[in-house]
């Protein structure tokens, strides 16, 4: 297995955790465990709000810059 295999394998497990721990005993526990999977597929943005805030801002420049380059 390569190094990026593991790093991805890393990350779904972790996010799978992240997934299990809110849905039985988290904040979130009365949502349903599909809400929980999506929460958990992008659990660095839900467990720092400041990462997710970050990825906004990133997300909201690369539409910007979607949306200039397709005018011309």
């Amino acid at each position: 297995m390569t190094l990026k295999g593991k790093l991805i394998s890393g990350y779904l497990v972790i996010g799978l955790i992240y997934t299990l721990y809110s849905w039985l005993f988290g904040a979130y526990s009365y949502a349903s465990f599909a809400y929980n999977l999506g929460r958990g597929l992008i659990w660095p943005a839900a467990m720092f709000p400041a990462f997710g805030a970050f990825l906004g801002v990133i997300v909201l420049l690369v539409v910007i810059g979607a949306l200039h380059l397709s005018r011309r």
